[in-house]
Order: structure tokens, then C-alpha cells, then sequence
């Protein structure tokens, strides 16, 4: 199925049928190809569809809800929301490629980023002195290689990330485990709203619905799922950030954890996963080393001196070479702007031409 024959009304009423699920979803579009015929046939045929059962089969005939799809559709207008189907081209490539990606996807912002490198930093929510430090300090200086930073909009780890990305004029991705018109905490609805504007918010779960405690599992394997690595700055013995190191290993990404003290327990969590065999990082470069091959590219730190649409661009090709009207588009000027920017990065020896209007941040 493709971005022309994706019908989202049928999937949104798919997706209201209780029980169903992302994998069952996709396992019956794969097999009747339009979502909008799945509706029209037997429970014969539906059963003939893997982990489709006769239970499934009438409840997909007789409780599918076509009001659900028409309010959701309507809420999300309202938020200014966007939905998109794993089918869409604007599906985020990474977390498509992990065992059980949403069917559906909720985005209020720029969904740009979704599909640019990411770093997921996770933490917990009552974190020390260090803590918030070394929060604040990686998620800033991963800011200037170029990455988006996501994370989960919790308090504590979570906030101080998103926080200090804005700061410095980054892009962040917030993953939510309740609808992004449900802001929880709600105390973070003002920092949602600046995330909004320079990054997205993000959820699997339909509009409306409200944070609960089995929400966020799933919530932490989308953060690791758009990441290439995964970042513990900070956790306890149970935290729920050592869910989604969890969820990026099992993913095949990478998982780094900060060393703490061996006397706070808030430490625990990081000490641990260490032991278990994840990586040691007491500085950004050491993340930076490990990941540059994946990458394909040598990193290069964002010159501090650049400003405005220079430092925007610089930070939008500081990891891959993107033709000149991907760079106007994600830095939302028109074109001719966007190559008089480019014009003079060039001149400083910071930016590249490449064959067919690429460019690309230069070796130093």
C-alpha cells in the first residue's frame, strides 16, 4: 500500500477495533492491499489472515467504529495535529524498521525531524545534582554535532533534555504515552508548546486518550525505536529508562549509560546496564566515536561562531548530504534564501557543494 491508495479513515477504524493491534493491521493490508476492502469481506476470509481468529474476525465485521475515525479526525484538526499511516512516505524510516512499529502515527510540529538522526536521552524523574549537570550538558553538545534529541516528556531527565535543546535552538522530539492533546505531566504543557515549534510531539495512541501506567512501555519503545543509540544519564534500579534501553537493544541500536556514584541509588539503574555490557560514556565524543561509522560520515562540531539560518543549516546537514530543496524545506525558508545561506557557508570553508545540488557540512 502506498501513499496514493492509503486510505486513513479505514485504518483509524480499523485501529478502533479492540483487540486488533499494529501487527494484526499490517498483516491484513498486506493481504487484501486496500484497508477500505478489509470491511467488505468474510469472516472466512478474515481468518485465513495469521493471528486473525473467528473472535477477531466478527469483531473487525460488527465493532469497528466509523464515528471513532470521523472524531479523530476532527480532534486532530483541532490540535493541529497530524496523522500519518506506516505506509506514508513521512513514516519515520528507523522506527519502521523495528519488530512492532504503530500502524498510526499522532504529530503536532515538524515532522521533519522525525526522519533526521536522533538520540534518544533518557533518565529518571527525581534525578541528583550530577544529574541534572550531565542532562543539561549532553543533550546540549549533541545539539551542536546536529542530532534531535528525543525523550519522553517525563519529568525530571526527560524535561532538563528538551529543556536545554531549546535552548540552544535544536530540534527535539517529545514521545507521549497518552494523546498528544492529553500533555502529561501537566505542568510540561508549556514546554510542549515550544517543542511544537522547532521539533514534534508524538504519540501512538489516539487522540483524546488519557496517560495510564501500561501507556508508557509502549511509549519507550518508540523513543529507542526513532533513535540510532540510546543515552541513561541517570537511573535507579527501576526505572523506567532502563525499559527503553531495554527496548534499543532489543531494537539492534546502540546503548550508552553515564557511570554515578556507587553509594546513590539513583545510580543504580546506569552502574548496571554498564555491568550488562553497555557502553561507558563519560564525554559526548566518546558516543561520537562509536556511532560515526553507522553514520558512513566523519562528525563535525557546529562552528559556535555561526548564527540564524546559518547555524540551522549547518545543523541540518551535519550528518548526511541533503539536496538544496530538502535544506529550504526543513529550515522552512524559500530556496533562493536557503542558497545565498549556503553561498557564504561556502566561502568560510564550512559547507560543500556536491554533484547535483548537494551539500554537505565539510571535512576539517
Amino acid at each position: 500500500m502506498n501513499k496514493s491508495t492509503t486510505d486513513l479513515f479505514a485504518v483509524l477504524q480499523l485501529n478502533s477495533v479492540p483487540g486488533l493491534g499494529s501487527r494484526r493491521i499490517r498483516a491484513l493490508i498486506k493481504r487484501f492491499k486496500n484497508p477500505k476492502l478489509i470491511f467488505d469481506v468474510s469472516v472466512k476470509e478474515l481468518v485465513q489472515v495469521q493471528g486473525i481468529d473467528v473472535k477477531l474476525a466478527q469483531a473487525i465485521k460488527s465493532k469497528s467504529n466509523p464515528y471513532f475515525a470521523e472524531s479523530q479526525f476532527k480532534l486532530a484538526e483541532k490540535a493541529k495535529a497530524k496523522i500519518i499511516t506506516y505506509w506514508d512516505p513521512e513514516y519515520p524510516a528507523l522506527l519502521k524498521k523495528t519488530s512492532d512499529p504503530p500502524v498510526l502515527l499522532f504529530i503536532r510540529g515538524k515532522d521533519s525531524c522525525l526522519n533526521r538522526h536522533s538520540i534518544s536521552l533518557v533518565g529518571t524523574r527525581m534525578p541528583s545534582t550530577y544529574g541534572k549537570m550531565m542532562a543539561g550538558k549532553f543533550a546540549s553538545q549533541l545539539v551542536d554535532y546536529g542530532f534531535v534529541i528525543t525523550s519522553g516528556l517525563a519529568r525530571g531527565i526527560d524535561t532538563l533534555c528538551h529543556s536545554s535543546v531549546l535552548t540552544k535552538s535544536g530540534f527535539t522530539v517529545a514521545v507521549l504515552g497518552s494523546g498528544i492533546d492529553r500533555i502529561y505531566p501537566y505542568e510540561n504543557s508549556g514546554l510542549a508548546e515550544e517543542i511544537v515549534k522547532s521539533g514534534a510531539l508524538l504519540s501512538e495512541f489516539s487522540m483524546g486518550t488519557k496517560p495510564d501506567s501500561p501507556h508508557f512501555p509502549r511509549r519507550n519503545r518508540i523513543i529507542s525505536g526513532l533513535s540510532i543509540a540510546t543515552i541513561v544519564i541517570e537511573a535507579g534500579e527501576k526505572s523506567g529508562a532502563l525499559i527503553t534501553a531495554d527496548f534499543s537493544l532489543e531494537q539492534g541500536r546502540d546503548v550508552f549509560a553515564l557511570p554515578g556514584n556507587i553509594n546513590n541509588p539513583k545510580s543504580l539503574g546506569c552502574n548496571r546496564l554498564i555491568q550488562q555490557g553497555a557502553k561507558l560514556v563519560t564525554k559526548v565524543e566518546d558516543i561520537i566515536e562509536e556511532i560515526a561509522p553507522q553514520l558512513q560520515v566523519e562528525r563535525k562540531k557546529v562552528d559556535p561562531d555561526l548564527k540564524g539560518l546559518e547555524l540551522e543549516i549547518v545543523k541540518c546537514i551535519a550528518l548526511e548530504a541533503k539536496h538544496i530543496d530538502q535544506i529550504a524545506k526543513e529550515c522552512r525558508v524559500p530556496t533562493a534564501q536557503a542558497l545565498g545561506a549556503l553561498l557564504s557557508l561556502e566561502l568560510k570553508d564550512i559547507v560543500h557543494q556536491l554533484a547535483g545540488k548537494m551539500f554537505i557540512v565539510a571535512s576539517r
